[in-house]
């Protein structure tokens, strides 16, 4: 029960409360007594609740200050993220260029034909005189 107090002890007590208080008061006083011990236990349980919520909730947000580090530092993540950003940049540079050069396309179709970018047949130039076997000149060589 209690440290350092013994049956003896209680039994002087006891024999104290009855003689104080009396018989017929004594059996009232003990119910009293007993309703007070039991409201300072619900008020330590109550107590001791609290604490072990309060507890509980820093530990939870240790636990989430964790798992958010984690997710910072998630290396795998973040090499992702890099990569999807270059191929983001190269597409965009890519659909650039195919833009240009279909601009360019469009506007060399488009554009009003002027005489010095058509070129005009011309006649056929003058056969070379031909230099084989078959040129020589036929008759006699002498």
């Amino acid at each position: 029960m209690l440290p350092g107090i013994g049956f003896t002890e209680l039994m002087v007590l006891a024999v104290a409360a009855l003689i104080i208080v009396g018989p017929k008061d004594l059996p009232m006083m003990m119910r009293r007594l007993g309703q007070f011990v039991g409201k300072g236990r619900a008020m330590a349980r109550e107590f001791q609740a609290a604490f072990d919520d309060i507890a509980r909730q820093s530990e939870l947000e240790d636990l989430r200050k964790e798992i958010e580090d984690l997710k910072r530092s998630n290396s795998l993540k973040q090499a992702t993220s890099d990569l999807s950003s270059y191929e983001q940049d190269v597409n965009s540079a890519v659909m650039a260029q195919s833009r240009s050069e279909a601009a360019a396309k469009l506007a060399e179709q488009t554009s009003p034909e002027t005489p010095e970018a058509k070129p005009e047949a011309k006649s056929k130039p003058a056969a070379k005189p031909e230099t084989g076997p078959e040129a020589e000149p036929k008759g006699d060589p002498a």
